[in-house]
């Protein structure tokens, strides 16, 4: 495994673990990516057998999608637009509604996060799914008291930080939001609990530390207490 690689698997393994068996079904899905940027998801959806639409407003990471899917030898759709104007951009993929929608890293920039899933709460046919990662505001704290910024620490702990950093989200105001947006939560689950905190050196040099680092972060991910350590809260509604 390249360090690539071994560095990304903790990052991601959680959120896999929830949506491959969204994906293992017998029929193949109409699957939106919002802000799926170059189509590290999109891409790798598309090869278990989806149709895949990734809606990005920058053309040079539509340009290296292409360029990805190609290399991957499948087919996905990129469209240049935003969350905000998704329904006008998106497409017959969108106008005819999606079985999951994957918002990942996006609602953080959004400026009214509660409309945004307005949005993809009409994108979604009914039974559909949404995969919504979200950035967590207590390990942003952490982060910022580790390397030594208390003001902007404390800053993002009362939500006085002016948004330069996004939007941060807790679980309950995550749940809050997709409750108020007509959504049911399914499941919430920490990732990166310890990732971030890991040395990459560690992960290259020490054999077996990446797959034992992955077994980690699955074990704590669904347990409540963790949550609030997570660097991202993945939530699968519906």
């Amino acid at each position: 495994m390249a360090a690539s690689e071994r560095r990304a698997s903790p990052r991601t393994a959680v959120v896999w673990d929830v949506l491959e068996p969204l994906l293992a079904g017998d029929r193949p899905l109409d699957v939106v990516d919002i802000g799926g940027g170059t189509g590290t998801s999109a891409v790798r959806v598309a090869a278990a057998g989806h149709r895949v639409t990734v809606v990005d407003p920058s053309p040079d990471a539509l340009a290296a999608l292409d360029r990805r899917a190609r290399e991957a030898g499948v087919e996905v759709v990129g469209r240049q637009g935003d969350l905000g104007d998704l329904l006008a951009v998106g497409g017959a993929a969108v106008a005819d509604g999606a079985d999951l929608v994957l918002c990942h890293g996006v609602l953080e920039v959004v400026d009214d996060p509660a409309a945004a899933l307005a949005t993809l709460r009409e994108v979604l046919r009914p039974g559909g799914h949404l995969s919504l990662l979200l950035a967590q505001r207590h390990a942003a704290v952490v982060a910022r008291a580790v390397a030594g910024h208390f003001g902007q620490a404390l800053a993002v702990l009362q939500g006085e930080d002016g948004g330069r950093s996004g939007h941060r989200f807790t679980a309950p105001e995550a749940r809050d939001l997709l409750a108020g947006a007509g959504f049911e939560v399914d499941s919430v689950h920490g990732v990166r609990v310890f990732a971030d905190l890991v040395p990459g050196s560690l992960l290259d040099l020490e054999p077996g530390a990446a797959g034992a680092l992955v077994e980690l972060e699955r074990a704590v991910a669904g347990l409540p207490d963790y949550l609030a350590l997570a660097t991202q809260l993945h939530l699968l509604a519906s």
